[in-house]
């Protein structure tokens, strides 16, 4: 009898790491490797997609602003503008604080997007995470929301979809009753939705006079949370500067508390007596820029007593991102 020949397999073409698409975690690599994708190129993937970037919001217009509605502001919107204009059948592009159930995104009936800020990512580029959204958004069935996923590694920013230089002009406001245009037809979960929101909101106003500065209202005081751009380590020196020499508050009754760190930004805070409201503020706030800009660019080594505020002042930092 003769010999049978030995049966082989022919090999799968390799494909180059930038062309493997991605699979399910347990399915074979489409490399061709014969390994599970989660072993082979799906590593490479997962780690691309948790790195966390430290300032997601750096290079679009208003990056203060989008820190500040992503972690401060309970209700406020803001028209973008795209790169490459509206698609057609898309009248406009609206960024919100929140969208009703918590939804990423929202096509509305007359072909309208909104796309929430305040949730939850599957990475760790808040950016990429919501572009993926976008995008999935302005092709979606009008009257329907978009759900959140795993954006792919190489997808597009925010930096590559919003025009640079598109203004950037958060509207904050009350409530959420922009979710619903007509209010009677809404369903019962959105109404439901609505009320809570609405409840827990706490009443904020954007000053006019300084960039992202936020003044808000609470039970027992209120606040100013200032988001800044400046460099946090030079930043925190010209505060303690300020500090030392008694120029850090923001009128009787008002005190620098401290700071938050949020997407690679400094926030300081202040608190402000129950009765100051945000009109009040206005003018002592320009009053602070002002001698804050004379703070950051001074070059004198800190003094004892002006180290010993710094030290203060970094002990009341509390990281939100």
């Amino acid at each position: 009898m003769a010999k049978k020949r030995p049966q082989t397999k022919a090999k799968r073409p390799q494909l180059d790491d930038a062309e493997v698409p991605v699979v399910g975690a347990r399915e074979p690599c489409p490399c061709g490797s014969g390994r599970r994708y989660k072993a082979c190129h799906g590593r490479n993937a997962a780690q691309a997609t948790t790195a966390l970037v430290q300032r997601p919001f750096e290079g679009l217009a208003g990056e203060c602003d989008w820190v500040a509605l992503r972690e401060l502001v309970p209700a406020a919107t803001v028209e973008l503008t795209l790169r490459d204009g509206l698609p057609e059948g898309v009248p406009s592009v609206t960024l919100a604080t929140v969208l009703p159930m918590a939804w990423p995104a929202l096509r509305r009936d007359d072909g309208s997007v909104l796309l929430g800020l305040q949730n939850d990512t599957a990475s760790g580029d808040i950016s990429r995470d919501l572009a993926d959204t976008l995008a999935r958004a302005l092709t979606a069935k009008p009257g329907t929301p978009v759900q959140g996923r795993r954006a792919p590694a190489d997808g597009p920013r925010l930096q590559d979809l919003l025009a640079p230089e598109g203004p950037f002009e958060p509207e904050v406001r009350s409530g959420f009753e922009f979710w619903v245009p007509d209010p009677d037809n809404a369903t019962p979960d959105v109404t439901a939705s609505l009320e809570r929101a609405n409840a827990a909101a706490i009443p904020t106003v954007r000053l006019q006079g300084v960039d992202a500065a936020y003044w808000c209202e609470t039970p027992d005081k209120n606040h100013l949370r200032w988001v800044m751009p400046h460099e946090e380590e030079r930043l925190l020196d010209a505060l303690a500067r300020l500090h030392a020499a008694g120029g850090s508050s923001l009128g009787e009754g008002t005190r620098l508390v401290g700071s938050f760190r949020a997407h690679g930004l400094t926030v300081p805070v202040w608190d402000l007596p129950s009765g100051v409201t945000a009109q009040d503020i206005e003018k002592p706030a320009a009053e602070f820029a002002e001698r804050l800009a004379e703070a950051l660019a001074a070059e004198a080594p800190l003094t004892h007593d002006e180290r010993r505020a710094r030290g203060g002042l970094t002990n009341r930092q509390v990281t939100l991102s």
